[in-house]
């Protein structure tokens, strides 16, 4: 059986004033998590808005506790982030036979 987990992080980000401002910020948080926890992640939402950002987190495995596990490393990851602001997680974790 395949197991699929998503995670869906909604950040504030603090002093940022342009769109330009905001890529700078995201784009090394998205490769350090793609980097350190080798998952698919990108920028997924607010991309209009120079403050917020909704960045998704995907990956797939045969054991739903890896998932699990690895999901609960990126949130804390993300979390620790200085130059953001956590607001919210959706997560969601399915089966192939879903």
């Amino acid at each position: 059986m395949m197991w699929v987990g998503f995670a869906e992080f909604d950040v504030l980000l603090g002093d940022v004033h342009s769109l330009k401002g905001k890529r700078s910020v995201i784009r090394p948080v998205l490769a350090d998590v793609r980097r350190k926890f080798d998952v698919s992640v990108a920028e997924v939402e607010h991309q209009d808005l120079h403050r917020r950002a909704g960045i998704g987190v995907g990956l797939v495995g045969a054991d739903r506790q890896h998932l699990v596990e690895v999901l609960d490393a990126v949130e804390r990851f993300v979390a620790a982030r200085p130059e953001l602001e956590l607001l919210s997680v959706r997560r969601r974790i399915v089966t192939s036979e879903d």
